[in-house]
């Protein structure tokens, strides 16, 4: 899927595109065997442009940071970025791309949400897109879109990976909600 758009940040018109690569374990490569402590995995699935996706699942949470290699990835802010409420992230990352070169993935993340029960007694699972920048620079959550509260969630996460995540400052600029704040929102804004 391509997108021609203009980034009032960057100077001139310039085509910005997605592609699509999948974090399902059988696409990627297990790191060691599950820890015996609290049985937390990571998992190196291959990604654009040299990148890799580093996932890392402990305590029924998972983080997900991106890098030139599995040490890079694990480095970045994005690499401690985890979720109070379980986690758990989709198999699709969509790479947003400005001439070829990735500047941000979006993912789609469940959260669990306590206060309401599904049919087996467990949590609620309420679905969010997550915009990560990527290098150069930092890797870190640049907003957040909640799927329920926002019938073009898609469209509204590639508007702020193509309006927000070049320019992003870790550590500095807050995480943006974008769209209509929901439920998913505020579980991970707490």
């Amino acid at each position: 899927m391509t997108a021609a758009g203009a980034n009032p940040g960057h100077a001139g018109s310039e085509t910005i595109s997605s592609s699509y690569t999948s974090t399902a374990p059988k696409a990627c490569r297990m790191i060691g065997k599950p820890s015996e402590e609290d049985g937390s995995t990571t998992r190196v699935c291959p990604g654009k442009s040299g990148l890799v996706v580093l996932i890392n699942e402990g305590d029924l949470r998972e983080v997900v940071s991106v890098g030139r290699n599995r040490e890079a990835a694990a480095r970045e802010p994005a690499a401690r970025a985890w979720f109070g409420p379980f986690s758990s992230t989709g198999d699709r990352v969509e790479w947003r791309a400005a001439g070829g070169k990735p500047f941000a993935i979006i993912q789609r993340w469940q959260i669990a949400d306590n206060s309401e029960q599904d049919k087996r007694g467990g949590p609620v699972s309420r679905a969010m897109l997550a915009v990560t920048r990527l290098p150069p620079g930092d890797v870190c959550h640049v907003a957040y879109v909640d799927v329920a509260a926002n019938p073009n969630a898609n469209e509204l996460a590639r508007q702020a990976a193509d309006d927000f995540a070049r320019d992003f400052k870790c550590g500095t600029d807050t995480v943006k909600t974008i769209g209509q704040s929901g439920r998913t929102t505020s579980l991970v804004r707490r």
